[in-house]
Formats: C-alpha cells, structure tokens, sequence
C-alpha cells in the first residue's frame, strides 16, 4: 500500500470529499495505535528521531520520502510517534491515492485518518489545525530501485509547495532510511508501463523486485519485508513565505526542500554500518 500526493490531484476540487476529514476516529486510532505501533517498532527496530520539530499548535504539511514498495511501512513507524508525542486531541491526516481507499479497507482507513488526496482535502485539513503527511514521490518513489534507496525523488511533483502555500502553512521534511532494504527493488518498470497502456489507469510503474517469500515478483505477488531496521528523521520546519517571499518560486521551494532531505538521508546513510542490520 502506498501513499501520494498526485499532481493531477492537486489541480482538480473534490467538493464532495472534503467531509473526509470528518470521518477521522480518535478512539479508532489509539487502538490501532496500540496494537500496530509495538510489533512495527519492534520487527523494524524502529526509530522516530526529533519528533519535537513538528509545531505544537496549528496546521502543518510533512514531507517525507516514501519506501518500501507495496507494503510501505512508514505511515506505521511515524504515526505511533506522532501520537505519542501529541496525544489524540491533534490528528494526523495521510494523504493516499483514490485507489487505496476502494472498499471496505478504505472505510478503516480513513477512520484512522487516511483521506484521498486533492488540494481540497489537503486544504480543509491544514485550514483545521491538523497535521497533514503527504509523500508526494508516491509508488515512484517507494519502488525506486535498490542502488538509489538513498535518493530523494517525488518525480518532479511540486503540488506539496501549492498546498502549503495556499493553507499558509509550514513545511516539516522528514527522511526515513531502511524500509528500502526490505526487499531488493530492480526496476520501477515505467517505461513498461508506458507501453502497455497501464497510464490509462493511473498506473504509472510495473515494479519488479525480489524478496521473501516469493522471489521474483513484478507488482504482485508482493514480497513480505525483511526486518530492516528503519530511522526516521524529522527536520526543522521551513516557513515558505518567510523564506522565499510572498510570491515565491515554486520550484526554488521544491529544489530547496529536497535539498535539505537529501542531505539528512545522507547523513543517515553514512552512519549506517549494514543493509538490513542498521
């Protein structure tokens, strides 16, 4: 299951989704809190770093990397951390694509705070006071193959910078390293994608990786993880306009954010002895 923040979703309103936010269950979500949180900390050896750098009061955008394949399990290492950290009174809203809110996993979802993402969405969200985590690279960055698990990339996805922007919010980076050893990605398969039509259906990538128990798997089957230990890192927040100006230049605000993940993934990176072991 992967989680984004899709550029052609950012552009349209989806008056009719706002409610989403709504649905959010705070007793929902301390209980699978409870139960998730310790067994992910525990198999993944688990680690939220400066949990303390995301603002105590008011909206805020994370933006994080994305890895994993599949079954990415960032949302289940950051959430337990966030929660412990601020309680239930604050909620957490993931941004997700359409697709993984189908049927009656999607109703769970999003009683867990899990709601589709648009900027009408994200917007409602972040004008609440709540906290918002989006990964704007998506399945095209969680299924990045294994000789570039250290490389930021939201395939030139800017749309995170509109919303913050626009909700006249700041933006909280966040890195995370160790979920992409989970199994051995080869290719994310686009340009096989591509070809075959899979873009009409939003499906932009035709991954092929190699893992337990299935071996070789292109999409599906998908490989359980290997017990990576994952660090996640959170980074000072970014105010925008303070920045950058009243009329900044999305790109620069894009590049500069990337900027400062990929320095602290490098960081984490160098100080990682051993794939897997951590």
């Amino acid at each position: 299951m992967t989680f984004s923040f899709p550029e052609s979703s950012i552009s349209g309103t989806m008056s009719d989704e706002l409610a989403e936010t709504a649905k959010w269950d705070p007793g929902f979500t301390r209980r699978i809190t409870g139960w998730v949180g310790p067994v992910i900390r525990r198999y993944f050896r688990a680690e939220v770093r400066d949990i303390e750098s995301v603002p105590a009061e008011g909206g805020v955008l994370i933006v994080s990397n994305h890895s994993g394949g599949m079954l990415t399990p960032d949302v289940m290492v950051f959430a337990p951390a966030f929660y412990e950290h601020f309680g239930y009174d604050r909620p957490l809203y993931t941004l997700a694509h359409y697709g993984v809110l189908i049927g009656p996993l999607g109703d769970l979802l999003r009683r867990a705070g899990v709601i589709e993402a648009s900027r009408d969405n994200a917007a409602e969200a972040l004008r609440s006071g709540a906290v918002v985590l989006v990964f704007p690279g998506g399945d095209y960055d969680s299924y990045r193959p294994t000789m570039a698990a250290n490389v930021v990339d939201f395939a030139g996805r800017t749309g995170y910078v509109r919303a913050a922007l626009e909700s006249g919010v700041p933006i909280v980076p966040v890195v995370s390293i160790g979920a992409q050893e989970t199994q051995m990605f080869l290719a994310r398969g686009d340009a096989i994608a591509r070809r075959i039509g899979l873009t009409r259906a939003r499906m932009e990538i035709l991954p092929v990786s190699i893992g337990f128990p299935f071996g070789l798997s292109v999409l599906v089957p998908p490989n359980l993880p290997l017990p990576s230990k994952i660090v996640t890192q959170v980074l000072e927040p970014i105010d925008i306009t303070a920045q950058f100006g009243q009329d900044p230049d999305i790109d620069e605000v894009d590049y500069h954010v990337r900027s400062v993940m990929q320095a602290a993934l490098d960081e984490l990176a160098r100080n990682r002895r051993f794939p897997v072991l951590g």
